[in-house]
């Protein structure tokens, strides 16, 4: 990418779409576009090839996406697929048309099939039955990654995928009943702490494994394969290190300063027995995480604290 070349970050007011946002003005990149969902429903195929004929960007990042944790997606199965299939193909198929130079699609480790080898390599997708708690979100992001497939094959576009693992970081939603495990854990632990309350619950038995990635590194490794990767499979992003639920509630829990005890809902499921990516096809190329699981839950906590 040069620098004065146009950006569109879609979804660049969330989560993964601002970090990306603050590593391009950090690379010195000036003509970045972001529209929140107020001003552009990505959803409507219309509104999307409209702002992609007035703004002509040069590159995206198809970042945008609905998510949310096992209750939201099981709570909400046909809006999680409708929505992240819409807002795909609208994006992909306008990227195609106003020739945009290069788009990155942001899919999700969900993608794997629950009891697939681990770690995780890329070859394993479409190989076995997904985790059903999250199913329709993963069938929408492999859609998304055989839009891009083929439109590569059949157009020659240059759309490629990555596959990040969990991801933690600023603009996090910490909605106990939407958010991801880790956000949701460390609002827990904080409240408890604060109302002093003697126990936080913790869903299932806590021994699935889990990789966790801060949306930085992710946002760094973003603009490094948009420099140096173009090919039709997907790419994995993560860490390659894992910890189980427990031992993450443990860290925050410290991190927290909380005193009481954990307990287990057995009620809730567990999800996938264990999930970690194999990141040596990004690691060969020259790409690794940088910051520890420890360092970037305080840094979070810190923020999560002052601002409430």
């Amino acid at each position: 990418m040069e620098k004065d070349s146009k950006v569109y970050v879609a979804g660049g007011t969330g989560m993964v779409g601002s970090a990306i946002v603050r590593r391009l003005r950090k690379e010195g990149y000036q003509h970045i576009v972001t529209r929140p969902s107020k001003t552009l429903d990505l959803r409507e195929q219309k509104a999307v090839r409209d702002f992609f004929e007035k703004e002509k960007p040069d590159y995206v990042f198809m970042a945008a996406a609905k998510v949310g944790g096992i209750y939201a997606n099981n709570t909400y199965p046909a809006e999680f697929l409708m929505d992240n299939l819409s807002m795909q193909c609208n994006v992909v198929d306008a990227a195609h048309r106003y020739k945009v130079k290069k788009l990155l699609f942001l899919g999700s480790s969900c993608i794997y099939p629950k009891m697939a080898p681990q770690p995780l390599k890329e070859a394993y997708l479409l190989s076995g039955n997904l985790e059903p708690t999250n199913e329709a979100y993963a069938v929408a992001k492999i859609a998304g990654v055989a839009l891009c497939k083929f439109y590569r094959k059949q157009y020659g576009s240059d759309f490629i995928s990555a596959m990040p693992t969990n991801l933690y970081g600023p603009n996090d939603t910490y909605d106990l009943n939407n958010s991801h495990v880790l956000p949701a854990l460390l609002r827990k632990f904080h409240e408890a702490k604060e109302k002093n309350e003697n126990q936080v619950t913790i869903w299932g038995t806590g021994t699935p494994l889990r990789e966790f990635l801060h949306v930085d590194d992710l946002a760094e490794a973003c603009l490094f394969l948009m420099e140096h990767y173009s090919e039709e499979q997907h790419i994995n992003v993560g860490t390659g290190e894992e910890c189980s639920i427990l031992d993450l509630a443990l860290l925050i829990k410290d991190i927290v300063g909380y005193q009481g005890t954990i307990v287990h809902d057995l009620n809730k499921p567990d999800g996938t027995p264990r999930k970690l990516l194999d990141v040596s096809k990004i690691n060969n190329l020259g790409w690794h995480f940088n910051t520890p699981l420890r360092k970037g839950i305080t840094e979070i906590y810190e923020a999560y604290r002052n601002k409430g």
